[in-house]
């Protein structure tokens, strides 16, 4: 009897000894788990894609046994983040027309669309970002020069924001518009009562550029992938997408090509897409997840199309515009609350801000959970940031360096004071979501990082940060990018931060973002990032 207890003790210690097979086991790391409690961890262990356990060196090693073991040697590890609003496909889209980013003159963007052509020969050129903001004189471009460069092929050029573009004549006769054409949501922009080649928001439909081809398409989204997951992106929230888009991306996640995550927005501005996915319902897998509408409220504020409740300080009597009517919201918002779906809206100028704001509170009423975004809350007037206690701020910091230079000669010292406020909002709210809106800004995500918590431009400019009483914390900043952007997605639950039972997505940086000095986190690389625990870069 005895030697028979013996043998079942000895039969159990050896089972408890015997160790769980995982995928992958990370040791020796500094973990920024981004758990309720912030707490960082030395090793975790991951199975089938996601988290199975997190703890110290020893608890893991003495746990689990794996096909593949990475010793971190003490470099910072982080969720995978999340950029809470850019352009993904557009971005990948740009990687094959010309590059007008950083242009310092508009010589220079000239001298790049010769330099494409002569190596393209396309039939209609187009690219994106130049930027009058960034020239010595800070003007409208005109269309004389491109028209005398490219007399019979049509150019269109956009701003770095999306909401201004440049044509040639030989673009404006393919369009049909005249100086005389009645532009609703934009302006055509006249000197001397010509058209000078430079449209706004809503007049800039009037250019038929070609659609991409499939494979164009294609092309497009699969390098998208390979820049951001080269920055440690793992999940992408592109604000804007056709349904002819998102099918792609279905089909392509489908065939495993495509493994980004994304949070696709569809495109509030046609109407039958709208009918169309509220009939259809959310759909949502491990990769996609369609379940918002982006809508434009407004322009940008460097080509003025913000809307402003007073006059721009800059232009007399111009005060922007509202993309649609007001009560083409009224109708849209119903429509949206009514399903399970969410709404995202553009909003930069203090008067879409206000107005858009009102909209939602109106109809959301005592709904608590429907995380209705605004997206940019760029310049908000002092008593709307109460309303944003049931309405999440979406942000991007990288906007506030790139525009403190010129923003307050923009709208005057007194309404600055609500723009660029993410502070103020965060307080308001509890959660504030950042992203980049890349290809406006640049795709890096440790930019936003510095953006947010130093607010300070790569040459260290200003010395002492810009309106440093909104700049966010490295922990708030953190959980901006990772955690509250999944929450603003509905998906707080399964990403967003490393703990058990989420999917394995995280990146190891070469430098610990959260201890190095200030001017050093531009300079972060990453040195690996995974997906449901699988090396994608």
């Amino acid at each position: 009897m005895k030697n028979k207890i013996f043998i079942f003790i000895f039969s159990i210690s050896l089972l408890s000894c015997v160790k769980q097979e995982v995928d992958l086991i990370v040791l020796n790391s500094n973990t920024y788990t981004v758990n309720e409690f912030f707490d960082i961890a030395e090793a975790f262990a991951v199975k089938d894609g996601k988290f199975v356990a997190i703890g110290t060196n020893d608890e893991i090693q003495n746990r689990f046994k794996a096909k593949d073991t990475i010793n971190a040697k003490e470099q910072a590890i982080v969720p995978g983040f999340i950029d809470a609003h850019c352009h993904f496909f557009r971005m990948g889209l740009q990687q094959q027309k010309v590059s007008l980013e950083g242009t310092k003159s508009y010589q220079e963007v000239l001298d790049r669309l010769v330099a494409f052509q002569k190596e393209k020969n396309v039939q209609f050129i187009t690219g994106r970002g130049w930027d009058q903001n960034d020239w010595e004189i800070k003007e409208f471009p005109t269309k004389e020069k491109l028209d005398a460069l490219f007399p019979k092929i049509p150019v269109a050029i956009g701003r770095v924001d999306g909401h201004a573009l440049l044509v040639n004549q030989a673009a404006i006769d393919l369009s049909g518009i005249t100086k005389d054409t009645k532009v609703s949501g934009g302006e055509i922009i006249l000197k001397n009562g010509e058209i000078t080649g430079v449209l706004i928001d809503a007049a800039m439909n009037f250019i038929k550029i070609p659609e991409p081809s499939k494979q164009e398409a294609i092309q497009g989204l699969l390098d998208a992938q390979k820049i951001c997951f080269s920055y440690g992106l793992t999940t992408v929230d592109d604000a804007g997408l056709d349904r002819n888009t998102i099918e792609l991306i279905e089909e392509l996640h489908q065939q495993n090509s495509l493994k980004m995550r994304i949070y696709a927005m569809v495109s509030g501005d046609n109407q039958e897409q709208i009918d169309y996915y509220i009939n259809k319902g959310i759909i949502k897998t491990d990769r996609l997840n369609v379940r918002s509408f982006k809508v434009y409220g407004d322009g940008a504020l460097g080509s003025r199309g913000a809307a402003m409740r007073k006059p721009y300080s800059d232009r007399e009597n111009h005060f922007g515009a509202l993309i649609y009517p007001p009560e083409r919201y009224q109708e849209i918002a119903k429509q949206i609350i009514a399903s399970d779906y969410q709404m995202n809206t553009h909003a930069i100028g203090d008067s879409t801000n206000t107005w858009l704001l009102k909209i939602y509170k109106d109809v959301l009423k005592d709904e608590e959970d429907r995380r209705w975004r605004i997206e940019h809350a760029q310049i908000i007037s002092s008593k709307d940031f109460q309303d944003f206690n049931n309405i999440m701020p979406s942000v991007q910091p990288t906007h506030a360096t790139s525009d403190m230079y010129w923003a307050q000669e923009r709208i005057g010292r007194d309404r600055m004071r609500g723009a660029y406020a993410y502070r103020n909002l965060l307080n308001r709210y509890g959660k504030i979501a950042l992203g980049t809106d890349f290809p406006v800004e640049q795709v890096n995500p440790f930019l936003t990082f510095f953006s947010a918590t130093f607010r300070r431009d790569l040459e260290g400019y200003p010395e002492y940060g810009f309106q440093m009483e909104n700049k966010l914390s490295r922990e708030e900043t953190l959980k901006g990018m990772t955690i509250w952007a999944a929450f603003s997605n509905f998906e707080e639950k399964e990403k967003g931060s490393i703990e058990v039972g989420k999917f394995a997505d995280f990146i190891i940086l070469d430098q610990d973002i959260m201890k190095i000095y200030g001017n050093e986190i531009p300079k972060t690389k990453v040195v690996a990032t995974y997906l449901n625990g699988e090396k994608v870069y």
